[in-house]
């Protein structure tokens, strides 16, 4: 079942959706991850043969996928600037 491109595909597909009520981009890289290992499934060839071997092999691959595009995501979006505010001092203090 797991060497089943449209599994994948549709896994991306729920991920994405989830994304919506999540705060952030926490699901969106495991979505993306998700697709990309759908789409190599798709398109066959000899990689596809090699991931479809093995369960633990197509996991590896989501989760190198999944990390290069919470990477990509990072770089895009980024961090907001003044997102958190942390204080290291009271305003009470007198200094």
């Amino acid at each position: 079942m797991w060497a089943l491109w449209w599994v994948w595909l549709a896994a991306a597909l729920v991920l994405a959706i989830l994304e919506i009520f999540a705060p952030g981009f926490i699901l969106l890289g495991f979505a993306i991850g998700a697709a990309l290992v759908g789409i190599v499934l798709a398109l066959g060839g000899p990689v596809a043969l090699y991931l479809a071997t093995s369960l633990p092999m197509m996991l590896v691959a989501f989760a190198c996928f999944s990390l290069l595009a919470w990477f990509g995501l990072r770089r895009i979006v980024g961090v907001r600037d003044r997102q958190v505010k942390i204080f290291d001092r009271d305003i009470n203090d007198d200094k």
